[in-house]
Protein backbone atom coordinates (compact mmCIF):
# COMPACT_ATOMS: atom_id res chain seq x y z
CA UNK A 1 0.00 0.00 0.00
CA UNK A 2 1.58 3.19 -0.97
CA UNK A 3 1.70 6.29 1.18
CA UNK A 4 -0.53 8.60 -0.15
CA UNK A 5 -3.42 5.90 0.85
CA UNK A 6 -1.92 5.14 4.13
CA UNK A 7 -2.38 9.04 4.90
CA UNK A 8 -5.60 8.74 3.02
CA UNK A 9 -7.14 5.46 5.46
CA UNK A 10 -5.88 7.59 8.41
CA UNK A 11 -7.29 10.52 7.51
CA UNK A 12 -10.66 8.92 7.10
CA UNK A 13 -10.02 7.14 10.16
CA UNK A 14 -9.76 10.34 12.21
CA UNK A 15 -13.10 11.64 10.81
CA UNK A 16 -14.59 8.26 11.76
CA UNK A 17 -13.47 8.65 15.15
CA UNK A 18 -14.69 12.64 15.21
CA UNK A 19 -17.75 11.65 14.23
CA UNK A 20 -18.57 8.98 16.50
CA UNK A 21 -17.11 11.36 19.05
CA UNK A 22 -19.46 13.68 18.22
CA UNK A 23 -22.66 10.98 17.95
CA UNK A 24 -21.35 10.25 21.61
CA UNK A 25 -21.60 13.97 22.98
CA UNK A 26 -24.97 14.21 21.79
CA UNK A 27 -26.16 10.87 23.15
CA UNK A 28 -25.42 13.14 26.85
CA UNK A 29 -27.37 15.62 25.87
CA UNK A 30 -30.41 15.33 27.23
CA UNK A 31 -28.35 15.50 31.06
CA UNK A 32 -27.67 19.21 30.50
CA UNK A 33 -31.30 19.67 29.10
CA UNK A 34 -32.67 18.11 31.89
CA UNK A 35 -31.13 20.47 34.49
CA UNK A 36 -32.14 23.58 32.52
CA UNK A 37 -35.70 22.36 32.79
CA UNK A 38 -35.14 21.41 36.53
CA UNK A 39 -33.89 25.73 36.36
CA UNK A 40 -36.85 27.01 34.98
CA UNK A 41 -35.37 26.88 31.79
CA UNK A 42 -37.46 24.44 29.42
CA UNK A 43 -38.25 23.55 25.88
CA UNK A 44 -37.44 25.90 22.73
CA UNK A 45 -35.48 28.25 25.45
CA UNK A 46 -32.97 25.70 26.65
CA UNK A 47 -32.33 24.78 22.89
CA UNK A 48 -31.41 28.49 22.57
CA UNK A 49 -29.35 29.13 25.56
CA UNK A 50 -27.85 25.57 24.77
CA UNK A 51 -26.32 27.39 21.26
CA UNK A 52 -26.12 31.09 22.52
CA UNK A 53 -23.44 30.53 25.43
CA UNK A 54 -21.46 28.50 22.92
CA UNK A 55 -21.60 31.51 20.41
CA UNK A 56 -20.36 33.69 23.07
CA UNK A 57 -17.94 31.78 23.91
CA UNK A 58 -16.71 31.49 20.65
CA UNK A 59 -17.07 35.10 19.85
CA UNK A 60 -13.38 35.90 19.30
CA UNK A 61 -13.34 33.11 16.93
CA UNK A 62 -16.11 34.75 14.85
CA UNK A 63 -14.07 38.47 15.10
CA UNK A 64 -10.63 36.97 14.44
CA UNK A 65 -12.08 34.75 11.16
CA UNK A 66 -14.57 37.53 10.27
CA UNK A 67 -12.76 37.76 7.10
CA UNK A 68 -12.37 34.25 6.65
CA UNK A 69 -15.99 33.69 7.11
CA UNK A 70 -17.25 36.67 4.86
CA UNK A 71 -15.43 35.22 2.04
CA UNK A 72 -17.00 32.01 2.43
CA UNK A 73 -19.85 33.29 0.95
CA UNK A 74 -23.50 32.07 1.02
CA UNK A 75 -22.68 28.27 1.09
CA UNK A 76 -20.95 28.87 4.61
CA UNK A 77 -24.40 30.79 5.94
CA UNK A 78 -26.36 27.83 4.07
CA UNK A 79 -24.91 25.63 5.85
CA UNK A 80 -24.71 26.99 9.12
CA UNK A 81 -28.69 27.65 9.02
CA UNK A 82 -29.69 23.76 8.03
CA UNK A 83 -27.38 22.37 11.03
CA UNK A 84 -29.38 24.57 13.42
CA UNK A 85 -32.62 24.31 11.92
CA UNK A 86 -32.09 20.45 12.17
CA UNK A 87 -30.78 20.70 15.54
CA UNK A 88 -33.80 23.05 15.82
CA UNK A 89 -36.22 20.57 15.01
CA UNK A 90 -34.91 18.13 16.36
CA UNK A 91 -34.67 19.42 19.78
CA UNK A 92 -38.31 20.82 19.12
CA UNK A 93 -39.84 17.21 18.29
CA UNK A 94 -39.20 16.15 21.78
CA UNK A 95 -41.88 18.66 23.09
CA UNK A 96 -45.03 17.26 20.91
CA UNK A 97 -43.89 13.69 20.68
CA UNK A 98 -42.18 11.06 22.67
CA UNK A 99 -38.70 9.81 22.59
CA UNK A 100 -38.84 6.70 20.62
CA UNK A 101 -40.71 8.04 17.81
CA UNK A 102 -38.74 11.34 17.51
CA UNK A 103 -35.37 9.43 17.39
CA UNK A 104 -36.31 6.70 15.28
CA UNK A 105 -37.82 9.11 12.61
CA UNK A 106 -35.16 11.72 13.01
CA UNK A 107 -32.24 8.55 12.95
CA UNK A 108 -33.46 7.38 9.28
CA UNK A 109 -31.13 10.19 8.47
CA UNK A 110 -28.37 7.72 7.20
CA UNK A 111 -30.37 6.35 4.62
CA UNK A 112 -31.39 10.12 3.41
CA UNK A 113 -27.82 10.88 3.45
CA UNK A 114 -26.91 8.15 1.53
CA UNK A 115 -29.10 8.67 -1.18
CA UNK A 116 -28.78 12.58 -1.47
CA UNK A 117 -25.58 12.09 -1.77
CA UNK A 118 -26.10 9.63 -4.45
CA UNK A 119 -28.11 11.73 -6.75
CA UNK A 120 -26.26 15.09 -6.08
CA UNK A 121 -22.91 14.58 -5.03
CA UNK A 122 -22.78 11.12 -7.28
CA UNK A 123 -21.27 9.18 -4.67
CA UNK A 124 -21.80 5.53 -4.84
CA UNK A 125 -24.03 3.50 -2.40
CA UNK A 126 -21.84 0.74 -2.04
CA UNK A 127 -22.93 -3.10 -0.42
CA UNK A 128 -20.93 -2.20 2.68
CA UNK A 129 -22.61 1.06 2.92
CA UNK A 130 -25.89 -0.60 2.92
CA UNK A 131 -25.07 -3.52 5.30
CA UNK A 132 -24.03 -0.79 8.04
CA UNK A 133 -27.18 1.11 7.44
CA UNK A 134 -29.34 -1.53 8.03
CA UNK A 135 -27.06 -2.70 11.03
CA UNK A 136 -27.42 0.81 12.30
CA UNK A 137 -31.11 0.67 12.12
CA UNK A 138 -31.59 -2.71 13.35
CA UNK A 139 -29.56 -1.76 16.17
CA UNK A 140 -31.94 1.27 17.22
CA UNK A 141 -34.78 -0.71 16.55
CA UNK A 142 -33.51 -3.10 19.30
CA UNK A 143 -32.48 -0.72 22.24
CA UNK A 144 -35.80 1.54 21.34
CA UNK A 145 -37.91 -1.43 21.91
CA UNK A 146 -39.82 -1.24 18.71
CA UNK A 147 -41.78 -4.80 19.10
CA UNK A 148 -45.43 -3.44 17.49
CA UNK A 149 -43.53 -2.30 14.08
CA UNK A 150 -42.14 1.14 12.80
CA UNK A 151 -44.07 4.11 14.10
CA UNK A 152 -45.05 6.16 11.31
CA UNK A 153 -45.26 10.16 11.53
CA UNK A 154 -48.71 10.97 13.35
CA UNK A 155 -48.71 14.09 15.02
CA UNK A 156 -46.38 17.86 14.41
CA UNK A 157 -43.63 16.41 16.57
CA UNK A 158 -42.79 13.12 14.68
CA UNK A 159 -42.89 15.13 11.23
CA UNK A 160 -40.12 17.55 12.71
CA UNK A 161 -38.14 14.90 13.61
CA UNK A 162 -38.51 13.25 10.38
CA UNK A 163 -38.02 16.53 9.13
CA UNK A 164 -35.05 17.28 10.98
CA UNK A 165 -33.03 14.02 9.53
CA UNK A 166 -33.98 15.03 6.22
CA UNK A 167 -32.44 18.58 6.75
CA UNK A 168 -29.47 17.24 8.35
CA UNK A 169 -28.48 15.26 5.39
CA UNK A 170 -28.98 18.28 3.47
CA UNK A 171 -26.57 20.12 5.61
CA UNK A 172 -23.83 16.42 5.82
CA UNK A 173 -24.05 17.04 1.68
CA UNK A 174 -23.82 20.52 2.16
CA UNK A 175 -20.37 19.60 4.08
CA UNK A 176 -19.15 17.03 1.83
CA UNK A 177 -19.92 19.14 -1.56
CA UNK A 178 -17.57 22.56 0.58
CA UNK A 179 -15.22 20.90 1.99
CA UNK A 180 -12.84 23.77 2.32
CA UNK A 181 -14.99 25.30 4.82
CA UNK A 182 -13.31 25.44 8.07
CA UNK A 183 -14.50 23.81 11.23
CA UNK A 184 -13.50 27.18 12.58
CA UNK A 185 -16.22 28.73 10.52
CA UNK A 186 -18.67 26.45 10.17
CA UNK A 187 -19.10 25.60 14.50
CA UNK A 188 -19.64 29.40 14.87
CA UNK A 189 -22.22 29.73 11.92
CA UNK A 190 -24.01 26.52 13.48
CA UNK A 191 -24.37 27.66 16.81
CA UNK A 192 -25.44 31.49 15.42
CA UNK A 193 -28.57 30.00 13.32
CA UNK A 194 -29.75 27.95 16.28
CA UNK A 195 -29.58 30.90 18.59
CA UNK A 196 -31.17 32.99 16.11
CA UNK A 197 -33.98 29.92 14.48
CA UNK A 198 -34.83 29.20 18.68
CA UNK A 199 -34.99 32.24 20.06
CA UNK A 200 -37.86 33.27 17.06
CA UNK A 201 -39.28 29.73 17.27
CA UNK A 202 -39.36 30.38 20.85
CA UNK A 203 -41.67 33.58 20.92
CA UNK A 204 -43.71 32.54 18.56
CA UNK A 205 -44.49 28.83 20.44
CA UNK A 206 -44.00 29.25 23.86
CA UNK A 207 -45.80 30.96 26.81
CA UNK A 208 -42.92 31.32 28.74
CA UNK A 209 -41.27 35.04 28.96
CA UNK A 210 -38.83 36.24 26.61
CA UNK A 211 -35.71 36.24 29.29
CA UNK A 212 -35.16 33.29 31.79
CA UNK A 213 -35.20 34.91 35.71
CA UNK A 214 -32.08 35.92 36.79
CA UNK A 215 -31.61 33.97 39.25
CA UNK A 216 -31.87 31.00 36.97
CA UNK A 217 -29.20 32.02 34.61
CA UNK A 218 -26.93 32.90 37.46
CA UNK A 219 -27.24 29.58 39.21
CA UNK A 220 -27.09 27.52 35.50
CA UNK A 221 -24.10 28.84 34.58
CA UNK A 222 -21.37 27.94 37.16
CA UNK A 223 -21.82 24.36 35.74
CA UNK A 224 -23.28 24.75 31.90
CA UNK A 225 -19.80 27.10 30.98
CA UNK A 226 -17.52 23.92 31.93
CA UNK A 227 -19.75 21.96 30.01
CA UNK A 228 -19.71 23.95 27.15
CA UNK A 229 -16.02 24.57 27.39
CA UNK A 230 -14.98 20.92 27.56
CA UNK A 231 -17.80 18.94 25.69
CA UNK A 232 -20.22 20.87 23.76
CA UNK A 233 -17.63 22.87 21.64
CA UNK A 234 -14.82 19.89 21.33
CA UNK A 235 -18.10 17.46 20.12
CA UNK A 236 -19.39 20.45 17.78
CA UNK A 237 -15.84 20.83 16.37
CA UNK A 238 -15.79 17.50 15.85
CA UNK A 239 -18.81 16.76 13.96
CA UNK A 240 -17.99 19.94 11.70
CA UNK A 241 -14.22 19.21 11.50
CA UNK A 242 -15.28 14.88 10.40
CA UNK A 243 -18.19 15.27 8.18
CA UNK A 244 -16.76 16.54 4.92
CA UNK A 245 -14.00 13.93 5.40
CA UNK A 246 -16.87 11.23 4.50
CA UNK A 247 -19.86 9.96 2.81
CA UNK A 248 -22.77 11.29 4.39
CA UNK A 249 -24.78 8.14 4.68
CA UNK A 250 -21.68 6.93 6.52
CA UNK A 251 -21.38 10.48 8.76
CA UNK A 252 -25.60 9.56 9.84
CA UNK A 253 -24.68 5.32 10.71
CA UNK A 254 -21.45 7.01 13.43
CA UNK A 255 -23.67 9.27 14.96
CA UNK A 256 -25.90 6.50 15.92
CA UNK A 257 -23.42 6.30 19.10
CA UNK A 258 -25.82 8.98 20.17
CA UNK A 259 -28.13 6.19 20.56
CA UNK A 260 -25.80 3.58 22.18
CA UNK A 261 -24.19 6.26 24.78
CA UNK A 262 -27.54 7.54 25.52
CA UNK A 263 -28.99 4.27 26.43
CA UNK A 264 -25.90 3.80 28.79
CA UNK A 265 -26.21 7.05 30.28
CA UNK A 266 -29.73 6.59 30.85
CA UNK A 267 -29.05 3.75 32.78
CA UNK A 268 -26.12 4.99 34.90
CA UNK A 269 -28.04 8.18 36.03
CA UNK A 270 -31.79 6.90 36.09
CA UNK A 271 -33.59 4.13 36.97
CA UNK A 272 -33.93 2.72 33.13
CA UNK A 273 -32.72 -0.69 32.21
CA UNK A 274 -29.93 -1.97 30.38
CA UNK A 275 -29.92 -5.37 29.56
CA UNK A 276 -30.04 -7.81 26.85
CA UNK A 277 -31.64 -6.22 24.43
CA UNK A 278 -29.70 -3.31 24.86
CA UNK A 279 -26.53 -4.67 24.41
CA UNK A 280 -27.14 -6.26 21.92
CA UNK A 281 -28.52 -3.09 20.06
CA UNK A 282 -25.24 -1.01 20.91
CA UNK A 283 -23.39 -4.28 19.33
CA UNK A 284 -25.58 -4.17 16.16
CA UNK A 285 -24.69 -0.17 15.74
CA UNK A 286 -21.29 -0.72 17.13
CA UNK A 287 -21.18 -3.15 13.79
CA UNK A 288 -22.76 -0.65 11.72
CA UNK A 289 -20.34 1.85 12.79
CA UNK A 290 -17.17 -0.78 11.47
CA UNK A 291 -19.23 -2.47 8.52
CA UNK A 292 -17.22 -0.18 6.24
CA UNK A 293 -13.59 -0.51 7.57
CA UNK A 294 -14.21 -4.57 8.66
CA UNK A 295 -15.92 -6.16 5.50
CA UNK A 296 -13.77 -4.67 3.14
CA UNK A 297 -10.10 -6.10 5.32
CA UNK A 298 -12.21 -8.92 5.28
CA UNK A 299 -12.11 -9.70 1.88
CA UNK A 300 -8.78 -8.56 1.95
CA UNK A 301 -7.97 -11.29 4.34
CA UNK A 302 -9.59 -13.71 2.16
CA UNK A 303 -8.12 -12.70 -1.28
CA UNK A 304 -4.86 -12.96 0.09
CA UNK A 305 -5.23 -16.92 1.72
CA UNK A 306 -6.87 -17.11 -1.91
CA UNK A 307 -3.44 -16.16 -3.52
CA UNK A 308 -1.12 -17.83 -1.06
CA UNK A 309 -3.11 -21.48 -2.44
Amino acid sequence: MSISHLIRDGHEGLARISCLLGGAVWGVYWIPLRALDANGISGIWATALFHLIPLIVLAPVIILRFGQIRAAGPSLQLVGATLGLAMLLYSTSFLYTDVIHAVLLYYLTPVWSALLARAWLKEPITPDRVVGIILGLLGMLVILNVEQGFPWPRNVGDWMALASGVIWAVAANLMRRHPNHSALDIAPMWFLWCTILSIVSAISLQAEPLLAPVEALTSVLPWFLPIVLLVVLPGYLAITWGTPQLNPGTVGVLFMTEISVGAASAALLTQEPFGGREIVGVSLIVLAGLAEVILPAMRRTGRSLLGRH
